[in-house]
């Protein structure tokens, strides 16, 4: 048990989530990929009616959501846009019909931050060529 408390304390100090996302960032650099993790706050919560309860998380641009909550009109906008992105990208059909904006609910579940990996112009460096080596090269 204390093992485990000792891993749960560390996976949620700041200081060691960002020690953990320069060392993937390093990683990916080395393999000739841009790393960068996105820390999305939370906006509002969209329920499509069903008897399964599915969470999709949908990023937007923190400006799209600052005018989502002046503007009823972009605000379905933005709702039309989740709802085609996670039935074209998770091959699902949701009952757009009855799909409503929850009021006092932002977020639900815990918040990750997902990662964006993007090739690096010129690829990745090629390793040092020792001739030792018992591999075929790739």
């Amino acid at each position: 048990r204390a093992l485990f408390a000792e891993y749960a304390a560390e996976l949620t100090d700041p200081e060691q989530r960002r020690l953990y996302e320069e060392e993937v960032a390093a990683l990916e650099r080395e393999r000739g990929v841009e790393a960068r993790f996105v820390h999305p706050t939370p906006g509002f919560e969209l329920r499509p009616a069903g008897r399964r309860r599915l969470l999709y998380d949908v990023v937007f641009h923190p400006a799209a959501l600052r005018l989502a909550a002046r503007s009823a009109r972009f605000r379905r906008l933005l709702c039309d846009t989740a709802l085609e992105a996670v039935e074209s990208h998770c091959g699902v059909q949701l009952d757009r019909n009855n799909a409503t904006v929850l009021r006092g609910v932002s977020y639900k579940g815990v918040p990750q931050a997902p990662i964006i990996r993007s090739p690096l112009p010129g690829g990745a460096p090629k390793p040092p060529d020792d001739g030792d080596s018992p591999l075929p090269p790739f």
